[in-house]
C-alpha cells in the first residue's frame, strides 16, 4: 500500500532528535489551530521507548493528561524520567513542553512477554470496511461544506455508525481504521501510531446522545489511557468500538476496544473529554 504524504510526515515527526540521554526534541508538523493531542501522545511514546535497553519488552500501558493545547509553530521538548527498570517491567514518565510550558504528561509501562492466563470477550459485529463511508466525507456532508474535508490524513477511517445532523443517537460507535500506508518494521513505531489513532473519534461518541455533531460543539481531550494486550502490528484494518456510559459537568467518559479483523483484541482505551455547547447554540437544542 502506497504511503500517504500525511503518514510520511507523521513518521518523520516520530523520529525525535536526541538532545541528551533523556531529552528529546520533536516537531509538531504543519497545520493551523490546536495541535492534535494524539500527535504529542505518539511522540511521547517514542521518547519513553527510546530510553529502554534492548530486550526490555513492549509497551503494555500508558496513562496521560492533556494539560494545554499545543500549537504548530514551536518545537516540542520531551523530558523523560527513568522511574524504574525491573526484571519484567520498566516504567517511564514523560513531560512534553512547548514554549516553556508543559502541554502533556505521560506515564508508560513496558513489559517482557510471558506465558500466563489469557481470555477476551467476543469481538463486536460490524460490516467490513470496504464500501463504508469515509470519516472525512461524512464530516464534509455534516458541515455542508466539502472544502472542510481534510484531504490527507495519516489514518484512514471508515464509519459503521455515522452521525446524523440533529439526531440523538446511542453513545456507541464502531469505525474501521488503518494507517494510510505500511509502517516501518519497528514495534515501537507501530505502538506510537496506534496511540495516535486511538485519540480519534472518541469525543464524538460522547456527543452522539446530544446531537452535537461537528460545528455544534467545542471539545477537547482531558486524559487518555491505552492498554496494549501484546506487541502491536498496525498495518491492516482494525475495528475500533467505543461507548460513553456517562457524561456530567461537561465531561464525557469513553471506553474503547481495538480488534483485528480476525477477532483478536489488541488494545483497550479510556478517555475523558470536555464537551461544551457554544453560547450561540444553548438556545438552539439538537433536533430543532
Amino acid at each position: 500500500m502506497t504511503r500517504s504524504r500525511a503518514l510520511d510526515l507523521l513518521l518523520q515527526n516520530l523520529q525525535l532528535e536526541r538532545l541528551d540521554r533523556d531529552l528529546f526534541l520533536g516537531q509538531p508538523g504543519p497545520g493551523s489551530g490546536r495541535l492534535f493531542g494524539g500527535h504529542v501522545a505518539a511522540q511521547s511514546v517514542m521518547a519513553a521507548g527510546l530510553t529502554l535497553e534492548p530486550g526490555a519488552g513492549f509497551i503494555h500501558s500508558l496513562h496521560a493528561y492533556f494539560l494545554k493545547g499545543g500549537t504548530h509553530d514551536v518545537p516540542i521538548r520531551f523530558v523523560v524520567d527513568r522511574i524504574r527498570d525491573g526484571r519484567t517491567f520498566s516504567t517511564r514518565h514523560v513531560v512534553a513542553y512547548q514554549g516553556g510550558e508543559a502541554i502533556f504528561d505521560l506515564s508508560a509501562s513496558f513489559a517482557r512477554p510471558e506465558d500466563g492466563v489469557a481470555h477476551q470477550d467476543v469481538m463486536p459485529s460490524a460490516p467490513p470496511p470496504d464500501g463504508l463511508p469515509d470519516w472525512e466525507d461524512v464530516r464534509g456532508e455534516i458541515l455542508e461544506d466539502a472544502e472542510r474535508r481534510r484531504r490527507s490524513q495519516p489514518i484512514e477511517i471508515r464509519v459503521v455508525d455515522p452521525d446524523l445532523p440533529g439526531e440523538r443517537l446511542p453513545a456507541r460507535r464502531r469505525i474501521w481504521m488503518r494507517p494510510n500506508g505500511d509502517l516501518p518494521d519497528d514495534p515501537l513505531i507501530h505502538a506510537a501510531v496506534l496511540t495516535y489513532a486511538s485519540d480519534r473519534t472518541l469525543l464524538s461518541t460522547a456527543a452522539r446522545p446530544h446531537g452535537l455533531t461537528w460545528g455544534r460543539r467545542m471539545s477537547a481531550s482531558l486524559d487518555h489511557a491505552v492498554w496494549f494486550h501484546g506487541p502491536v502490528t498496525f498495518n491492516d484494518w482494525v475495528l475500533y468500538a467505543s461507548e460513553s456510559p456517562v457524561a456530567r459537568h461537561a465531561r464525557g467518559l469513553i471506553f474503547g476496544s481495538i480488534w483485528t479483523p480476525g477477532g483478536l483484541r489488541i488494545a483497550s482505551v479510556a478517555q475523558e473529554g470536555l464537551i461544551r455547547i457554544p453560547r450561540d447554540r444553548v438556545e438552539d437544542p439538537p433536533g430543532r
